[in-house]
C-alpha cells in the first residue's frame, strides 16, 4: 500500500477520498486555489499545496503544478477524483512519465472511451448494444440535419468528448435542428475544447441506469446497478442502488455487458458503464443500449458502496498499489436498498440557476451520510460546481430507504444560499417516485408541483417574528427587553408583519397578521398555541432562518431604510457571477421579448439571457469577455414611452 498520495481534486470528493485513506494509514496531500485557501479539503489533508488561481485552468487543471507538488511532497501516487483531470489521457501519461501511479485507468483505455462516437463502435465490436444514431467524423451542418432526419425526431445532440448533460440537445423539429447544433458545438467547444457531435435517437420514455464496474487490467466485475433517472437538464439530481423493477435477468445481462465493455479496454480501477434503457413497456434485456463509459469514480458512488459494504476508493488505492481484484463476482451481492441526494446552492424556481452567498449555517442528519466538502461560514464559489454536499441514506427495502431520504433531507438545514433542499424533499414524496415508475422526464412534467411553496404555517411566522425582535436565545427566558424597552414590539419583514410581547420568562404573545400565537420555550423546545414545534431559530444578523421540517427564511425590514426603488425595467442584470462568452445585441438594435442578449458563462454551464419586454436597444453596457459579478449590468433597453 502506498505511503502517501496526492489528491488532485477539491471539494466533497477530496474529502471522502482523505477519510478512506485515513483508514487504511495512508498520509495525504491536498492542493488548492486561491480561492480554496480555507477550505474543508485543505484542513482534512496532513499536507497541502498551493497551485495556482482561481480559475480551473490556473489551479486544477494544470497538470505539470500538480505533478511538481506530488514530487516536491514524496508522494507516490495520484488520485485524481472525479472531473478535473481524471479523465485526461495526457495527464495519466505525464504522471506515469515521472515515476507516479495514478490510481485509475491506463491513459489507452480513457482515449478508447473518451471520445462518445469512437467508444461506441468499440462496443459494437464487443456485442454491447448502442443506440441507433450518427456516430461519423463528418461534421457538416448539412450532413448532422440529414443524419438527424434519417434516424427520425426526437434526437439528442451531443458533444462526443461532453459529460453532465454539457454540450447536449434535444431537438423535437427539423427547423430547430440548426440552432441547437451551434449551441452544443459551442458548448462543447468552451467545456471540453472540442466542438464535434454525435446524433442519437431520443428514447420516449427513458431510464438512466449505469453498472459500476472494476477490473485490474486483466478481469473485471460488476457491483450492480444504478438508477440515475431522476435529471434535471441532462444532471442528475437523486440516485439510487438497486434500479427500482430489476429483474435478475435484466440484471444479469446489463452486468455482462458492463463487463465485455470494461473487459474489451483492459480497465483498471473503478469505472462506470451507463445504459439508455426504453421502459415503455417496462424493463426489458432487449430494450437497454450503451450511452458512455465515465472511466472513474462517479459522484453517485456512495450508493454502490451502501449495498455491496465495498469501501470503492480502498479497492482503487490496493489496485492500483500492484494488488489483483479484492472479489469475485460471486463474491459479491445487493443488500438493501439507498439513495442519494445531490444538495446544490441554485435558484431552482429560476431554471436551477447556480446560486452563490456564504451558508451562514450548516447541519446534517446525524443518521444520513453526507459528503460534503463545506463547512458552515464557508462561501460557495462561482468558480466551481455549486455542490454542497451529498446525502446518502441506506435501508433494509426500497420504501424503508426512502422513508429515511425524506426524515435525512427534513433534518437538513441550510441559510446564507438558495439552494434544492425543498425540491428534494418533494422530488422524496412524489408519488410516482415512490411507487419506483421514474423515467428521466418526470421533473419536467411535474416541475409545477415539484416547486410550489407551501404557505407558510403561523407557528414558523411567529418564532420567526420571535428572531426577528432579538427574543429568541436564553435557553428558557425571553431576551432582548430590557428594563428602559417597552415590553411590545412592532416588526416587519420581506414576508409578514407583527407584534411582540412580553408576557413571562420564556414566554410571549406574537400577533402576526392579525393571528395571535402564544409561544413559550421549555427545556429548549418552543411551543406554540399548546403544540410542540420541534422547531429551531437561527439568527445571522438581520437574517432569521426556521428549521421544522423545512427551511423558512426571512430578513428583517429596516424602518430607517428608504424604500427602495426598483430599477427601470429595461436593465438586464447577470444572474450570478459568471464570463460574458456572447454578446447578441447592439445600441440601437430592435428586440423583441425573448430575444438572445447574451451568454453568461458560470459554473461550468452556459446561461442564455433574454429580452425581458420588447424595445430598442439604449447600451450594451460590456464586453465579450467580461468577467462580471452577479447583478452587474449587462444590457439596457430604452425606457418604455
Amino acid at each position: 500500500m502506498f505511503r502517501k498520495i496526492l489528491i488532485a481534486n477539491r471539494g466533497e470528493i477530496a474529502c471522502r477520498i482523505i477519510d478512506t485513506a485515513r483508514r487504511l494509514g495512508v498520509r495525504t496531500v491536498a492542493v488548492y486555489s486561491d480561492a480554496d485557501r480555507g477550505a474543508r479539503h485543505v484542513a482534512m489533508a496532513d499536507e497541502a499545496v498551493h497551485i495556482g488561481g482561481p480559475a480551473p485552468r490556473d489551479s486544477y487543471l494544470r497538470g505539470a503544478a500538480i505533478i511538481a507538488a506530488a514530487k516536491a511532497t514524496g508522494a507516490e501516487a495520484i488520485h485524481p477524483g472525479y472531473g478535473f483531470l481524471s479523465e485526461n489521457p495526457d495527464f495519466v501519461d505525464a504522471v506515469e512519465a515521472a515515476g507516479l501511479v495514478f490510481v485509475g485507468p491506463s491513459g489507452q483505455a480513457i482515449r478508447a472511451m473518451g471520445l462518445k462516437d469512437a467508444a461506441k463502435k468499440l462496443m459494437e465490436a464487443a456485442a454491447v448494444p448502442v443506440v441507433p444514431g450518427y456516430h461519423g467524423d463528418n461534421q457538416e451542418v448539412g450532413h448532422l440535419a440529414a443524419s438527424a432526419a434519417d434516424i427520425g425526431y426526437p434526437v439528442l445532440i451531443k458533444a462526443v468528448a461532453g459529460g453532465g448533460g454539457k454540450g447536449m440537445r434535444r431537438v423535437d423539429r427539423p427547423d430547430d435542428f440548426a440552432d441547437a447544433l451551434a449551441g452544443a458545438q459551442a458548448e462543447g467547444q468552451a467545456s471540453f475544447g472540442n466542438d464535434a457531435v454525435l446524433i442519437e435517437k431520443y428514447v420516449q420514455k427513458p431510464r438512466h441506469i449505469e453498472v459500476q464496474v472494476f477490473g485490474d487490467g486483466n478481469r473485471a466485475v460488476h457491483l450492480f446497478e444504478r438508477d440515475c433517472s431522476l435529471q434535471r437538464r441532462h444532471q442528475k439530481v437523486i440516485e439510487e442502488a438497486p434500479a427500482p423493477g430489476m429483474t435478475a435477468k435484466m440484471r444479469a445481462a446489463m452486468g455482462e455487458a458492463a463487463v465485455r465493455a470494461a473487459e474489451a479496454i483492459g480497465y483498471a480501477g473503478a469505472g462506470t458503464v451507463e445504459f439508455i434503457v426504453d421502459v415503455s413497456d417496462g424493463l426489458r434485456p432487449d430494450r437497454f443500449w450503451f450511452m458512455e463509459m465515465n472511466t472513474r469514480l462517479q459522484v453517485e458512488h456512495p450508493v454502490t458502496e451502501a449495498i455491496t459494504g465495498v469501501d470503492l476508493v480502498e479497492w482503487q488505492l490496493r489496485v492500483a498499489a500492484g494488488e489483483p481484484l479484492p472479489a469475485c463476482q460471486d463474491d459479491l451481492s445487493v443488500t438493501g436498498h439507498a439513495f442519494e441526494a445531490r444538495l446544490y446552492a441554485e435558484d431552482v424556481a429560476a431554471g436551477f440557476l447556480p446560486a452563490t452567498g456564504t451558508l451562514t449555517h450548516l447541519a446534517f442528519a446525524q443518521f444520513a451520510r453526507a459528503d460534503t466538502g463545506i463547512r458552515a461560514g464557508d462561501s460557495i464559489s462561482p468558480w466551481y460546481d455549486p455542490m454542497i454536499a451529498k446525502i446518502i441514506v441506506h435501508g433494509a427495502t426500497r420504501a424503508i430507504a426512502l422513508s429515511r431520504l425524506s426524515a435525512a433531507l427534513a433534518a437538513t438545514e441550510v441559510a446564507g444560499s438558495l439552494t434544492n433542499l425543498d425540491f428534494l424533499a418533494a422530488l422524496a414524496q412524489h408519488e410516482g417516485f415512490a411507487a419506483g415508475d421514474v423515467d428521466t422526464g418526470l421533473i419536467g412534467r411535474d416541475m409545477d408541483a415539484l416547486v410550489s411553496a407551501p404557505p407558510v404555517p403561523l407557528p414558523v411566522r411567529a418564532l420567526a417574528a420571535l428572531g426577528v425582535a432579538g427574543v429568541a436565545f436564553d435557553t428558557d427566558a425571553l431576551s432582548g427587553f430590557t428594563l428602559w424597552q417597552p415590553l411590545q414590539r412592532s416588526i416587519a419583514t420581506g414576508g409578514f408583519s407583527a407584534a411582540v410581547e412580553v408576557t413571562g420568562p420564556g414566554r410571549a404573545r406574537v400577533v402576526v397578521d392579525g393571528e395571535e400565537a402564544e409561544c413559550r420555550r421549555q427545556n429548549g423546545t418552543w411551543w406554540v398555541n399548546g403544540a410542540k414545534t420541534g422547531a429551531r431559530i437561527v439568527v445571522q444578523g438581520r437574517k432569521v432562518s426556521i428549521f421544522a421540517g423545512r427551511g423558512y427564511h426571512f430578513e428583517a425590514v429596516d424602518p430607517l431604510a428608504r424604500e427602495g426603488a426598483a430599477l427601470a425595467g429595461g436593465l438586464t442584470l447577470a444572474p450570478m457571477p459568471g464570463l460574458v462568452q456572447a454578446l447578441f445585441v447592439t445600441a440601437g438594435q430592435i428586440v423583441k421579448a425573448g430575444d438572445r442578449l447574451a451568454i453568461l458563462e458560470a459554473m461550468k454551464m452556459q446561461h442564455t439571457l433574454t429580452a425581458a419586454r420588447d424595445g430598442r436597444v439604449a447600451e450594451v453596457l460590456v464586453s465579450a469577455g467580461a468577467q462580471v459579478e452577479a447583478g452587474a449590468a449587462l444590457v439596457r433597453l430604452e425606457d418604455e414611452a
